[in-house]
């Protein structure tokens, strides 16, 4: 089910940061003028300011973690917010497991 792909975007410390800093966005991210930190996510722009990036290279870093299936993104108000997939994060944790 996962690929070289979702095990290359775990390879970044930045990547495996965000998706920390995204187990619980309302105490990693202030409030948002749009859309709600748990349910819609978190903008583009908080995740790169705490990761101490430009907006481009937090987008790169969000886009792997997007294609290798462990965030899922929504736009809104011409940004872009994004949020863990916990149903394939559990995933890649019990594949991880009956592999070991």
């Amino acid at each position: 089910m996962f690929d070289s792909e979702t095990f290359g975007a775990l390879a970044s410390p930045k990547r495996l940061q965000i998706l920390e800093w995204l187990k619980d966005p309302e105490a990693q991210f202030p409030p948002q003028r749009d859309g709600d930190l748990v349910k819609d996510g978190v903008c583009v722009i908080f995740i790169a300011e705490k990761l101490g990036v430009a907006q481009p290279t937090a987008t790169a870093h969000l886009k792997t973690l997007a294609r290798a299936g462990l965030v899922t993104s929504k736009r809104m108000a011409g940004w872009t917010f994004y949020k863990r997939d916990e149903k394939a994060i559990a995933a890649l944790k019990r594949e991880i497991r009956s592999d070991l």
